[in-house]
């Protein structure tokens, strides 16, 4: 009996077997910080790659062992691992049609409309081309809430407070933020609580998740609840040729899971993460600050005309087609 060869220019890890004609297949996924609400969307493909394959194609999850979380999109072009996430804010030059999905005040009221949304922009041809210049295909979005900001320090009790204030927040967020006088910083997550610890950032913009998650909270004496500037838009992306050399078995599994990967991530965002988020701030004694409906009504009108105006020029300019991406969000949100 000959031994099947599997031939591959990534670095997946094979176990060839003699058993019949099946071979196992291992991909490397590059992840970073720990196990948390952000990373329940890739830990359920896992199991359920795993499972319609009776094992034989698994998905070996790597928390920061594989690169950095800023460096994922270039190990996915050069086939250093298989499957990675990250965010679009990291690197927007990188991979500009997709943060239109990161413009402030965009309207998306759900994790369900989250996903709705980036994945019409995901199977937009724009955003298909875009990526596959970094061989990278976009398999579907870790979908987050608002964002809101927790801080130490003096709370800013109106939105002129937060002038001169800096902020770890990134892409449209920042650039909302920067409109009421703040000053956006651009970090690591897992960088932000020696930041906040040590005075370089006096607040940080995240979804709860990422709060609990990073440790903002245990320095954090004020949260803003309602300032909803936006939120981020974080990929799961894969090596196109890796994907391309699957099984026909194997890739369905793969993708065929996808959709089950999103509802199980939604379901334990808004069940779990959500309902532990306000004990948490309550244990703590944080105060929580809320904004008139008057001052966030003129903060988005400030912010979001303006952003998107300046985000269809800069990417038109690129070659983007972006007054089409920008409607597409927008019809879709409106749907």
């Amino acid at each position: 009996m000959k031994m099947k060869i599997f031939k591959t220019t990534t670095l997946a890890a094979l176990s060839l077997t003699l058993a019949g004609e099946a071979f196992a297949v291992e991909w490397n996924v590059s992840l970073w910080g720990k196990r948390r609400a952000f990373t329940e969307n890739v830990e359920r493909l896992a199991e359920l790659v795993a499972e319609k394959t009776n094992g034989e194609f698994t998905l070996n999850l790597s928390y920061g062992g594989l690169s950095k979380n800023k460096e994922n999109l270039d190990g996915i072009s050069i086939g250093a691992f298989e499957m990675a996430q990250f965010c679009a804010g990291y690197h927007p030059d990188k991979n500009p049609s997709i943060t239109v999905l990161e413009l402030p005040f965009l309207g998306v009221t759900s994790l369900e409309q989250e996903v709705e949304v980036a994945m019409a922009v995901y199977q937009s041809q724009a955003a298909i081309d875009d990526l596959a210049r970094w061989n990278a295909t976009l398999l579907m979005p870790s979908p987050l809430p608002q964002y809101n900001i927790a801080g130490k320090g003096d709370a800013p009790r109106t939105l002129a407070d937060f002038e001169g204030m800096a902020v770890r927040a990134t892409g449209g967020v920042g650039r909302a933020l920067a409109a009421v006088g703040a000053v956006p910083t651009s970090m690591s997550a897992t960088e932000v609580r020696q930041a906040m610890d040590s005075g370089v950032v006096r607040a940080v913009a995240f979804a709860p998740h990422a709060h609990m998650a990073f440790g903002t909270i245990e320095s954090a004496t004020w949260w803003t609840t309602n300032l909803n500037p936006g939120t981020v838009n974080c990929p799961v992306v894969v090596n196109t040729d890796a994907l391309n050399e699957l099984s026909d078995e194997n890739r369905e599994a793969l993708l065929g899971s996808v959709e089950e990967a999103l509802e199980f991530y939604v379901d334990s965002y808004n069940d779990k993460t959500m309902a532990a988020w306000g004990p948490v701030l309550e244990e703590r004694g944080i105060e929580q600050i809320t904004y008139s409906d008057e001052e966030i009504t003129a903060f988005r009108d400030a912010v979001a005309g303006p952003a998107a105006a300046a985000w269809i020029e800069e990417n038109t300019a690129r070659g983007l087609p972006a007054q089409e991406l920008y409607d597409l969000v927008i019809d879709t949100i409106n749907k």
